[in-house]
């Protein structure tokens, strides 16, 4: 198996380290600006003694290297700074990912592509339209994210381990993300028996600001080690053929009402890329919010 990661900076470098860790593929990590990947790769391959990776990794400013990749990761991009929103990136990012596609066409034209690149559900429809490619072989990383995120809150909150704790986050990358409280157990108790509404509101908010208030407190650059485990947990769902359930961006065809949009939804992923979109029952304010953070997302489209 054999993994090509687009982008060496903090995502894609982290990324690169924890698949070697794991042992899931060979991995290829590009970078258009001087020899950073090649730096990376060479860093890296002398942890490789200590730490036992079993597979190597090739650093390159080549797009040709990625040839034969069954996986392309697209980190690359401009990140967030301080006071922008994600939507602030549609203009400096479009271009890199229509320049990332036109390459996947030409040396990996059999892939699944990945996108973790912001403004992420307008990007990963962008990857979408320019490639052509089949809808369940485009994956945006982000749902995923978002729910590890409101987990961790929900478990700071509570005292219980993230291990028991279950809850999904739907909708777009963003504000207008869909946290599904109906569907949230805290060992086993549904959210509202265990938490007043004003605080689960509080707790939602705090899930929604927390990549930005990540974004402040660095003052340059945006996160990376949860949105590199975020990847990994796709990654190894693609390459180990688990049919896992992870929500995340994905092309619907009228899955709750919704048509021709990359948004976050539960997605089932395994070898071939998303092979279901599961349509759950959610409550009627859920599924309101969901359909208007696809609008919101459409409009963000617009701007291209």
């Amino acid at each position: 198996m054999k993994v090509s990661i687009i982008g060496a900076g903090n995502v894609g470098s982290a990324l690169a380290e924890r698949v070697l860790t794991r042992g899931l593929a060979e991995v290829v990590l590009v970078d258009t600006v001087g020899d950073l990947a090649r730096a990376k790769a060479l860093d890296l391959t002398d942890a490789r003694p200590l730490m036992g990776y079993k597979k190597s990794v090739l650093g390159t400013n080549n797009y040709r290297d990625t040839s034969g990749s069954e996986i392309v990761v697209v980190t690359a991009g401009f990140p967030r700074q301080p006071g922008m929103s994600r939507d602030d990136l549609i203009s400096k990012n479009r271009m890199i990912i229509s320049a990332v596609a036109k390459s996947v066409k030409v040396f990996t034209p059999g892939a699944i592509l990945v996108i973790v690149t912001n403004p992420l559900d307008v990007m990963t429809y962008l990857a979408y339209r320019e490639t052509a490619f089949d809808r369940q072989r485009i994956i945006g990383m982000a749902g995923n994210l978002d729910t590890a995120r409101f987990k961790a809150l929900l478990a700071q909150e509570t005292g219980a381990s993230p291990e028991k704790i279950e809850t999904f986050v739907l909708g777009s990358h963003g504000d207008t993300m869909v946290p599904l409280i109906s569907r949230t157990r805290v060992e086993g108790k549904p959210l509202d028996k265990v938490l007043k509404r004003d605080v689960i509101k509080r707790l939602v908010e705090n899930t929604k600001m927390r990549g930005g208030e990540i974004v402040k407190l660095l003052k340059s650059g945006s996160a990376y080690f949860s949105p590199s485990a975020a990847c990994l947990e796709i990654l190894s769902a693609l390459i180990l053929d688990e049919k896992k359930v992870i929500p995340c961006s994905a092309i619907t065809n009228g899955e709750y009402g919704i048509r021709d949009c990359a948004i976050g939804v539960p997605a089932r992923i395994g070898r071939s890329g998303v092979s279901e979109i599961l349509e759950w029952d959610l409550a009627e304010g859920e599924l309101a919010a969901l359909r208007k953070s696809a609008s919101a997302a459409r409009e963000a489209l617009d701007k291209l």
